[in-house]
């Protein structure tokens, strides 16, 4: 890798950090605002605004191409495959919603992060090869995963939302993945606010099957008005800039190793969750904690060129 394509990494690399620190600062909100509505709902007003805040930047910024002579490039392309990425986006964000009941906004986010396991391994199937140090990263990230379940006695538990939590993190992945095979020839504004309009439409009848029916969670007024903050800061920042930055920033780094810099949410989450919500993990969650941490900064150092 010469200097040109290191500077660009690095580039790549501080524009996901920056997405993994926006998301996980909003899983503070998440847990927030999951008290007083329900998680459909939320995720689903959170996904429009994340797209409805895009609409006018798309709009400008074509306006200022055609103005100046710039060729503006089709918007079919780029809004279809938006659409499978607003339903994999959909399915991923509301399960790790539903978990968010239950779970502390430090566990959720580590336990989210468990698609830096599944990445590697769905990309084997899609013909992405990762480097040896990533899988031992892997590994460690994995026995993280089992001090943050570990249950009374040593046993290895996994709660309903902790299951949950692992579904989300395998749409997640093919989410991540999905990105990175679609980046370097669509626009990433126009995927983008796509697919949060295409997540939030398909949520709105499962307010009904699930807030309503399941979880009885009525919508109201007096809800939505407490938890206004919450879901405004997870639609325009979570989703109107930090999905954004993530599809930007893939553009220039190798999937595997996108998902172990974003994964860096958790820790995020984590800290904030203490300082904000004074939500504390446990000894055995901590160390989960300690060990995915570190599995992350390993896959950061230089590595042979052989490839598995």
């Amino acid at each position: 890798m010469n200097k040109q394509e290191q500077s660009s990494q690095l580039t790549h690399s501080l524009i996901l950090l920056l997405t993994a620190i926006i998301w996980g600062t909003s899983f503070v909100a998440q847990s927030a605002g999951m008290q007083v509505v329900g998680p459909i709902i939320y995720n689903c007003i959170r996904m429009f605004l994340g797209g409805l805040v895009l609409l006018p930047i798309i709009f400008a910024r074509n306006s200022i191409r055609k103005s100046g002579n710039h060729p503006v490039a089709p918007a079919k392309d780029s809004v279809s495959k938006g659409i499978l990425a607003g339903i994999i986006l959909c399915i991923a964000s509301n399960l790790q919603n539903i978990a968010m009941i239950d779970a502390s906004a430090g566990k959720a986010g580590f336990m989210t992060a468990f698609y830096i396991i599944l990445v590697p391994i769905v990309g084997i199937f899609l013909g992405k090869k990762t480097s040896f140090l990533t899988w031992v990263s892997v590994i460690l990230a994995l026995a993280g995963l089992y001090f943050l379940c570990i249950g009374r006695g040593g046993a290895l538990y996994f709660a309903p939302s902790d299951l949950l939590l692992i579904g989300c993190a395998l749409f997640f992945s093919f989410h991540i993945l999905y990105v990175d095979r679609i980046s370097g020839d669509t626009d990433g504004l126009t995927v983008s606010c796509t697919q949060f309009l295409v997540a939030g439409m398909i949520s709105i009848p499962f307010i009904f099957l699930i807030d309503m029916l399941v979880l009885h969670m009525e919508p109201s007024v007096a809800s939505l008005r407490s938890a206004w903050f919450p879901i405004a800061y997870s639609g325009f920042m979570s989703c109107g800039v930090a999905y954004t930055l993530q599809i930007i920033g893939q553009k220039g780094v190798h999937p595997t190793l996108a998902s172990l810099i974003m994964s860096l949410e958790s820790v995020v989450s984590a800290i904030s969750g203490l300082i904000i919500l004074q939500q504390k993990l446990s000894v055995d969650e901590t160390i989960g904690c300690i060990a995915m941490f570190t599995a992350v900064i390993l896959a950061q150092l230089p590595t042979p060129s052989k490839k598995f």
